[in-house]
């Protein structure tokens, strides 16, 4: 039963297929898995084990009858506790909606549940899905499973889902991404996480942060799983007017097609101060890999510094003061600290200044375009360090100088681990595309992971 838990949800998707496995053995072992490790990991709001159960006998009777759905049922995942499910608690990361019940159920969760996917329970979050260390004061704040001892940053918001599929409580999860919120657990627990185009996947049944920047994505332990999952998420839905006139995508024809021929960017040498020395050694070797499969590896002048875009989040704290400015206004009301004081700059957003960042970001966006001409991807770190003690956190300081101007200029990117330190804590890559261009970043990705592993080690829970 360990050993199901242990197996990529690719895997475990084939093998039920074949009727090789069960889903209910598959079930039981991430269950049984759940229980042993979640009073420390506390990865999980609320664990579903008994529809869990329930739902893995139907799919079981309904394989042997040859009643397939489609070719990942049978797969449990796990929700970040953003996502409706109809009938349970969605909390947004807020104990002050520890009692609220969704009354439908998310686009994104229907199209899992459609293809006979299993949904374990829901996962962690910072509050609002407002931050990128995955603290939580009143909810819990998810153990990194990367050590034992000391507790360090799981990266959030999508702390949980990190958390879970890192430990294998879940061979893959939903996280959303805002300014990072995907990519950043994905660098400190040693995931692959996607971060799509606004209107790729749907937000119609997510708890908004920002609307304009919103983006829900797959987070799994490789290219392939993150694929295959992307796959049934992604495509227009009527309840998201963001998602119109934008086309479902099949990445699988091209994720094996390899490097060759491709230009990649390196990121400005001005850029490479402030990041470790391990990161950026494992970034360095992760350029001569590319290379060494065929890939063209460029300079790129960006008409920005990344730092510089950390400055423009009126968009982001405006919307979020829209969403949740009540609620924090009430100093009666029981919301973590750090995120009310984050939510209640909102308030100091003028009009000017939120329709000036909006229009910065159009000519942000032109201005990378043209830098990018010609070029395929730009490779940067996902992050300056690998996890950092709980302890040595600034609140006050973000962790997404890398992961941020991916969201405000409508970009996609794939994170995915490509080192460790010599404590053992995982290093990450960040590959950026253009928007729409997610099949591009997974084929990067899985020709990284054809010739490395990287992604294959597990924490040692």
């Amino acid at each position: 039963m360990t050993d199901l838990a242990e197996r990529p949800a690719h895997a475990l998707a084939r093998a039920i297929a074949a009727r090789e496995i069960s889903p209910v053995e598959v079930v039981e072992a991430h269950l049984d898995r759940i229980a042993r490790l979640d009073p420390q990991l506390r990865a999980f709001v609320e664990v579903y084990g008994d529809d869990a159960r329930l739902a893995a006998e139907g799919a079981d009777r309904m394989i042997r009858a040859g009643h397939a759905v489609g070719p990942l049922h049978g797969v449990p995942v796990a929700l970040k506790d953003l996502i409706d499910l109809d009938g349970r608690i969605t909390t947004g990361g807020s104990a002050h909606f520890r009692a609220r019940r969704a009354t439908g159920t998310a686009t994104i969760a229907r199209r899992m549940l459609a293809q006979g996917m299993i949904v374990l329970g829901k996962t962690h979050t910072v509050e609002f899905a407002f931050g990128g260390w995955g603290t939580n004061q009143h909810m819990g704040t998810p153990w990194n499973p990367w050590d034992r001892e000391t507790p360090r940053t799981p990266g959030g918001s999508s702390s949980g889902s990190g958390v879970a599929v890192a430990a294998r409580m879940a061979p893959w999860a939903i996280g959303t991404d805002t300014g990072g919120s995907v990519r950043l657990p994905a660098s400190f627990c040693g995931l692959t996480g996607l971060k799509v185009t606004v209107g790729r996947i749907s937000t119609a049944g997510i708890v908004p942060l920002s609307t304009t920047l919103d983006t829900p994505g797959p987070m799994a332990r490789s290219v392939e799983d993150v694929a295959l999952l992307y796959t049934v998420l992604s495509g227009p839905d009527p309840r998201d007017p963001n998602t119109r006139g934008i086309d479902p995508e099949d990445p699988m024809p091209v994720l094996r097609r390899g490097v060759r021929g491709l230009r990649l960017a390196r990121m400005p040498a001005a850029e490479r101060a402030g990041v470790s020395p391990e990161m950026l050694d494992a970034y360095d070797a992760s350029l001569e890999a590319l290379a060494h499969l065929g890939a063209e590896i460029v300079d790129v002048a960006l008409p920005f510094r990344f730092a510089d875009l950390l400055a423009t989040s009126a968009i982001v704290m405006a919307e979020c003061y829209f969403f949740n400015g009540a609620l924090s206004e009430d100093r009666a009301s029981l919301l973590d600290e750090d995120v009310r004081l984050r939510t209640l700059a909102g308030a100091g957003v003028t009009a000017q200044d939120y329709l000036r960042t909006r229009r910065m970001q159009q000519e942000m966006k032109a201005l990378f375009a043209q830098a990018m001409e010609g070029i395929d991807a730009l490779l940067t770190p996902t992050t300056e360090t690998a996890a950092i003690p709980l302890d040595a956190v600034d609140q006050a300081v973000m962790p997404s100088r890398f992961t941020r101007f991916g969201n405000l200029l409508e970009l996609c990117a794939l994170a995915l681990p490509n080192g460790f330190t010599p404590a053992g804590l995982p290093l990450s890559l960040q590959i950026v595309c253009r928007g729409y261009d997610e099949a591009t970043a997974l084929r990067i990705g899985q020709a990284y992971q054809g010739a490395t592993e990287w992604h294959l080690r597990a924490p040692a829970f």
